[in-house]
């Protein structure tokens, strides 16, 4: 059985993407930092509904601590997670001119710095079993930019970035690497700021998007069937980009 690792996998977007690999077979690690009972009870959920998971909790934003928790996860005769999906993100809006350096730096050491954290270490081990999927959770505001989201468009520009010179680097293994970059996703957190009538002036499609339609672009992302796409940021946002 092909394993996923998850980073941030207990989020509302996290918690969608492990139950569709875990429907689609793979067992799934739920990596969680101060989440850890949401952790906990998705993959209780996983295993009711038939599926394999479970709980691996670490501080993303700390290297060392990331390579220390991975570490049981591959060795010899166990092949590492051939699927990684970076979900793990922060937000803290605010214009750039009242940004303070803990701000900036917060949002930049999830998103960006917690990428190179986790996939770093199982790199190597990755390609050597020449098939993996590292994909990477962009956002659309890293493609057009967002007022008050400087610190979070430039983390989410920098993971398309480091994914499509990733991408050159692993190709020749079986590896492909690709981002996708959601724009209004439907989330409690959405939901506190824009209402129905304020997405549907912004967003053309007229509504938010579902966790499940992301879910089910990285499921097939992570599938067989995309051995070709590599490289690529691939945008989920009801026309608005």
């Amino acid at each position: 059985m092909r394993s996923a690792l998850v980073t941030g996998g207990a989020s509302p977007l996290g918690s969608a993407i492990s139950r569709r690999l875990a429907r689609d077979g793979l067992h799934v690690v739920v990596h969680a930092h101060s989440g850890r009972a949401r952790a906990e009870a998705l993959v209780a959920a996983i295993r009711a509904q038939g599926g394999s998971a479970s709980t691996l909790v670490f501080d993303i934003t700390d290297a060392a601590a990331t390579e220390a928790a991975l570490e049981p996860l591959h060795g010899p005769g166990k092949p590492p997670p051939q699927v990684i999906v970076h979900a793990a993100g922060a937000h803290e809006d605010v214009p750039m001119a009242g940004m303070t350096e803990t701000q900036w730096r917060e949002v930049v050491d999830v998103s960006l710095n917690g990428f190179y954290a986790v996939v770093r270490p199982l790199l190597l081990p990755l390609m050597a079993t020449r098939w993996g999927r590292i994909i990477a959770i962009g956002s659309i505001s890293g493609i057009m930019g967002n007022r008050g989201q400087v610190n979070y468009a430039a983390a989410k520009a920098g993971l398309m970035g480091a994914s499509k010179a990733l991408a050159r680097e692993v190709a020749s293994r079986g590896v492909t690497v690709n981002t996708v970059a959601p724009g209004i996703i439907a989330s409690p957190a959405v939901e506190a700021v824009l209402n129905a009538k304020q997405i549907a002036d912004i967003v053309p499609a007229k509504r938010a998007g579902r966790p499940e339609e992301v879910a089910d672009l990285i499921a097939f992302l992570a599938s067989d069937q995309a051995g070709y796409i590599t490289g690529q940021t691939i945008s989920i946002n009801g026309g608005m980009a």
